[in-house]
């Protein structure tokens, strides 16, 4: 991808891409800082090097505003200022005009703008007066053809942000792993995920597989899953007779009274739901991680937002405590992760949900990154 590095910005218009979609807590503030903090090194190094700063983003679904996030942004960065309009972009020239070097405006939630998430070639274009350059920092949502990362990227001189370079070389070697690979896979959703799971199969020895997924393979091989959480498309024969996929030996099971238990596989009745993976399961998986040279992981083991934490948090432990270079992803396994004390230079945790399961399964290429490159 063309770098950010050596480039001259001084006195320029910059239009940055970032990833603000962060968790909004009732009360208005910024739940979750994981994201921005993640975006300060270019951020500060645009207004450093004198540039005038113009951020743009998304929050949410249903058109929220990014006031709370300017505000949060603001608290990591009392050295620049950063300033807020709700203006839609056909009317903020006059703001970026006034604009100080070394200073940043983000403009209100894109996907307020018609034609956003259609990458309308006039609100393209209406982007594109904004700035001198693009930069793209936001990995998180490069899987989007989207008209403020994509669609922008093709008018004016683009460049990758340092965690878009960061994200694409960390995840990079988990295309190719080393021999002794572990993969995990958590999470709902299973035609989402679908895709990554053929892909990893054939770069994987095997694949651990839990939450809802590991749910409806157990389903797909004649299982008892009671009343638990499953897809309703059914799982490929392929996969559900593959032995490389490897699915818990014992659960954790919760009734319509909120009762819990523990079980082995195959014992769950028809009232009860599973909810995470079983002690002798993660004793058994977590001996896998420690004799793993990487371990590639997306997605918790259990219904983590309901507090079935147990299994998610123990393989979290145990790859912060083993030697295994191991890339990670997903807000509840990255949120698992950040418990513990870990050397970032062997572990990596991804900004990306579906952006990093999509680049993995399409082996290294997403709309956003793939703009970028020379």
């Amino acid at each position: 991808m063309r770098s950010l590095k050596g480039v001259e910005v001084k006195g320029k218009r910059v239009l940055l891409r970032t990833s603000l979609n962060v968790p909004i807590l009732p009360d208005g503030s910024v739940g979750d800082e994981f994201r921005l903090k993640r975006d300060l090194p270019t951020i500060e190094f645009l207004a450093n090097e004198g540039a005038k700063i113009i951020l743009v983003g998304y929050l949410g679904r249903k058109g929220e505003t990014l006031a709370p996030v300017a505000t949060a942004l603001q608290k990591l960065l009392p050295a620049i200022k950063i300033s807020f309009t709700s203006d839609p972009v056909q009317s903020v020239g006059a703001h970026i005009e006034q604009l100080p070097q070394g200073e940043c405006l983000m403009l209100e939630n894109m996907r307020r703008e018609n034609g956003e998430e259609s990458d309308d070639p006039a609100l393209v274009a209406e982007l594109a007066k904004l700035a001198d350059l693009f930069v793209d920092d936001a990995f998180a949502e490069a899987h989007r053809a989207y008209a403020s990362d994509w669609g922008v990227a093709k008018l004016l001189p683009s460049y990758a942000g340092f965690l878009m370079e960061e994200e694409v070389a960390r995840l990079s070697p988990a295309l190719t792993p080393p021999a002794g690979a572990l993969a995990i896979v958590g999470g709902a959703k299973f035609e989402t995920k679908q895709p990554l799971l053929e892909k990893l199969l054939g770069t994987y020895p095997e694949i651990l597989l839990g939450g809802a997924l590991a749910t409806d393979l157990l389903k797909a091989r004649g299982m008892p899953v009671g009343a638990s959480l499953t897809s309703k498309d059914p799982v490929p024969v392929s996969l559900a007779e593959d032995e490389r996929i490897i699915l818990p030996i014992d659960l954790v099971v919760e009734n319509a009274s909120g009762v819990s238990r523990t079980i082995h596989t195959g014992d769950v009745r028809t009232d009860e739901r599973i909810v995470d993976a079983g002690p002798a399961t993660i004793a058994a998986w977590v001996e896998k991680i420690k004799n793993a040279k990487f371990v590639l992981w997306n997605g918790p083991l259990g219904v983590y937002e309901k507090g079935y934490v147990a299994g998610t948090d123990a393989l979290a432990k145990a790859i912060t405590e083993s030697s295994c270079v191991a890339v990670l992803g997903g807000g509840d396994t990255a949120a698992a992760l950040a418990q513990f004390t870990f050397d970032p230079a062997r572990v990596f945790i991804s900004t990306g949900g579906g952006a990093m399961l999509e680049f993995l399964a399409q082996g290294g290429s997403l709309p956003g990154v793939d703009v970028l490159k020379n």
